[in-house]
């Protein structure tokens, strides 16, 4: 009888421990969206926009345009360096491509859309 304690004892212990290795373990965090990820990301969110109507031709355009500008910084910015972007000219087009991004709900969700 005190055998069969023990040895069930051992075997709750040992179940225990294996349910806690078992345990999944989370994640790590996904990486964030590349600079040429989000924008076109926020492309596809304009020309879903255009399609549906939400966006008259008029936003299409200022955003479009907008995009196009920061385009345009990101590549000129890369040509003074060889390439890559600094961490503060990364901070800058992060904090543009944010406030693009709002533009873009803003504009989508208003109460103005093109006629169909």
């Amino acid at each position: 009888m005190k055998n069969t304690l023990v040895v069930l004892s051992v075997a709750a212990l040992l179940a225990s421990g294996m349910a806690i290795a078992q345990t999944p373990q989370p994640s790590p965090s996904p990486k964030p969206a590349t600079l040429n990820q989000r924008r076109e990301n926020q492309q596809d969110r304009i020309a879903n926009g255009v399609r549906s109507g939400q966006l008259t031709a008029g936003e299409t355009r200022r955003l479009e345009g907008r995009e196009a500008n920061l385009n345009r910084n990101i590549r000129a910015d890369r040509r003074a360096n060889g390439g890559r972007l600094t961490r503060q000219e990364r901070r800058n087009v992060n904090r543009r491509q944010n406030r693009v991004s709002r533009s873009i709900y803003r504009d989508k969700h208003n109460a103005a859309h093109q006629p169909r």
